[in-house]
């Protein structure tokens, strides 16, 4: 194949190309930077078909599930806040990987403990009533992640009415020997802290009464500490003398 040389071609068409070349050039210059956008977290499939898509794998599947809407965050050319993620999506697609795979603790880790610590208290409260359905599902199982509500909602929510609802269920909910005592005991001690005096020391001395608590230095650090709750209930919000 024989190249003909650069004198071959017309004179008009050797000032074309760079001319073109120029305009194309200019024309690009002209157009916007390129942007990343953020890509909605997607909606939550029926379980039939992730299950047709897990091939068998549940379980497998279910933790690859995991690890891809755990990275949905950090996206091509962007980093998406957690508190601009569809937490309603979010807590479906939490709820379906626990149900792939109902042992699980993956799921409520990152609730609890990723998702639930945006600056965001509504968000925060969806994760945090999300454990608590998943507690009742499988309280001995999941009682840790509802001890954690427990403490967000006291300390970081300052919403003592919903840490005492979940301190309940730890309670109630649980069997002595099933999860630490101390897991047990935190309806107590938030009772305390709330100005319930009263009821704290009934419940304290039934658990004493009770023999639940076998451990000595456990019962002497109980004790002291229902020795020093006042005899008299005195309950200031309320407005007692």
């Amino acid at each position: 194949m024989t190249v003909a040389p650069l004198s071959a071609v017309p004179r008009p068409l050797r000032w074309l190309l760079p001319i073109a070349l120029a305009a194309q050039l200019g024309w690009h210059a002209t157009l916007p930077a390129p942007r990343a956008t953020a890509i909605e977290l997607p909606p939550l499939l029926e379980r039939q078909a992730l299950q047709a898509l897990a091939l068998g794998e549940q379980v497998a599947f279910a933790k690859l599930l995991m690890l891809w809407l755990q990275a949905f965050d950090q996206q091509p050319g962007v980093s998406v806040p957690f508190a601009r993620l569809d937490y309603a999506r979010l807590e479906q697609w939490l709820a379906r990987i626990l149900e792939l795979d109902p042992r699980a603790q993956y799921p409520l880790l990152a609730a609890s403990r990723v998702y639930g610590e945006v600056n965001d208290p509504e968000r925060q409260r969806r994760m945090l009533r999300f454990v608590a359905a998943a507690f009742r599902e499988d309280p001995e199982r999941r009682w840790q992640w509802l001890a954690h509500a427990v403490f967000v909602a006291k300390h970081r929510l300052r919403d003592d009415a919903l840490a005492l609802q979940f301190a309940t269920e730890l309670a109630t909910r649980t069997a002595p020997g099933t999860v630490p005592s101390w897991a047990r005991q935190m309806r107590i001690f938030v009772l305390e802290d709330m100005g319930e005096i009263e009821a704290a020391r009934v419940l304290l001395g039934a658990l004493l009464a009770s023999g639940e608590v076998t451990d000595p230095a456990e019962q002497r650090f109980l004790t002291q500490r229902l020795a020093a709750m006042p005899a008299t209930a005195t309950n200031a919000a309320r407005g007692s003398p």
